[in-house]
């Protein structure tokens, strides 16, 4: 479903599309109307995801999210996921850090049958052994997959060691040994706590009215607890910035993972560092670490950076897969450009480049009612206001290279990074 949502000859301002709906119980969502196509996407998010897990059971948000559409109300497992397929109706959570999400696509004529399982699933999830065994066995079997994947081992390698006593040095889908002892209590009373109204944020795109919208909102939600029981996640900075962190394993390639903090979402100089990055490594072939790495030293086939936003730290990483041999190589030249951007900027010329990239790629972010609808939901998230797709774009026309110096400034720590590097490394040095 393709939507005008950035179109620029759209005689209204474009989040003027963007209406929020408060239901008559008080549940909020933001709705773009569009009736081109008989379909509704709905994206929602509850805050506190995976940082609600708890130092001992990292996992269980992942694992509960995964068992909300396998069986609730009346309908077991199966049943639930017949119900769906024979309605066309596409339900899928998961977990992150920061929030579990959900989203439901669904044809019009559908939308009974779609809100009424969404409800369910939400509100009455049956948690059944069978189901619970089942999901749990293929998470274990995840985990078993991704114990020799270099790309996860050093994601949350560097995770453990930057933040050590934080829920974000946990990892999200857990461990064998804790994924093994969740029980069905657990899974229960994570969905108690966690699964409530106040930490609710709902995006709607598609053939459905404000009015409508309200109702159904109240429908699907309005049961759910009042508030959530979360437990308050502190600031971080990551720890061990600087070092290296070896992982060994027997492949050809050395995956390399570089991270330093960086700027959290709602900071002010988010936008500026964002087209810093850019200049970086965000782009896929212009970047200055595409041309130095792989253009003109042929080290590997990728090599990126990018900023991650969390909801309690900013964090800026680059990595890469090279030659076990040349890892060495690629980590001193990754380090010195990242120094390089820091100490001297970028040219008007990149500005220039980058800022016209980053504007006109903008509208792909919109050209289907799924990406829309999480889009929406995203700016939610970051609180960013209802009229940032208007203003987004003239954040980052208004990018100028004193903003970049200055925010250079700021994240001088970026010229050091906590190094994890999987694989048969040579040449890191002592």
């Amino acid at each position: 479903m393709a939507l005008s949502l950035l179109s620029a000859t759209a005689a209204q301002s474009q989040s003027s599309r963007i209406t929020e709906v408060t239901s008559p119980g008080g549940i909020k969502a933001w709705l773009v109307h569009d009736t081109t196509l008989p379909l509704i996407a709905v994206e929602f998010a509850f805050l506190g995801g995976a940082s609600q897990d708890g130092k001992d059971l990292p996992g269980l948000a992942n694992l509960t999210a995964s068992l909300f559409d396998e069986g609730a109300g009346a309908l077991d497992a199966h049943a639930f996921q017949s119900a769906l397929a024979d309605h066309a109706v596409e339900l899928h959570f998961d977990a992150g850090r920061d929030e579990i999400r959900g989203s439901l696509r669904t044809l019009s004529e559908n939308r009974e049958k779609a809100f009424e399982l969404l409800c369910l699933s939400v509100t009455e999830p049956r948690f059944d052994t069978e189901a619970v065994e089942r999901i749990r066995a293929s998470q274990l079997a995840m985990l078993r997959r991704r114990s020799t994947e270099p790309n996860a081992l050093a994601n949350d390698r560097w995770f453990a060691l930057a933040f050590p006593d934080h829920p974000y040095g946990r990892p999200v889908d857990g461990t064998l040994e804790t994924v093994a002892r969740i029980s069905r209590d657990d899974i229960a009373g994570f969905a108690r706590r966690a699964i409530a109204r106040s930490n609710l944020r709902v995006a709607v795109v598609g053939d459905i009215s404000a009015e409508e919208l309200g109702k159904r909102l109240d429908a699907v939600f309005g049961t759910l607890p009042a508030t959530a029981t979360l437990v308050p996640v502190p600031h971080v900075e990551p720890q061990k910035i600087g070092t290296v962190d070896v992982i060994p394993l027997d492949v050809p390639q050395s995956v390399v993972v570089m991270g330093t903090g960086g700027l959290e979402r709602r900071d002010p100089d988010f936008i500026p560092a964002f087209v810093l990055n850019h200049i970086l490594g965000g782009s896929a072939f212009s970047s200055r670490l595409f041309k130095e790495v792989r253009e003109a030293r042929g080290l590997a086939y990728s090599v990126y950076s990018y900023q991650v936003a969390l909801g309690h730290t900013g964090l800026w990483f680059a990595g890469t897969a090279t030659k076990n041999e040349r890892a060495g190589e690629s980590i001193a030249i990754i380090t010195d450009e990242f120094r390089k951007i820091l100490k001297d900027g970028p040219s008007q010329t990149e500005l220039d480049e980058a800022k016209s990239y980053l504007m006109g790629s903008y509208a792909l972010r919109f050209d289907t009612s799924s990406k829309v609808a999480g889009q929406l939901l995203q700016i939610q998230l970051d609180e960013l206001g209802i009229d940032y797709v208007d203003r987004r774009n003239a954040l980052i026309g208004a990018v100028t290279l004193d903003d970049l110096k200055r925010v250079a400034a700021r994240l001088a720590t970026a010229r050091d990074a906590l190094v994890v590097v999987v694989g048969k490394p040579a040449g890191l040095g002592g």
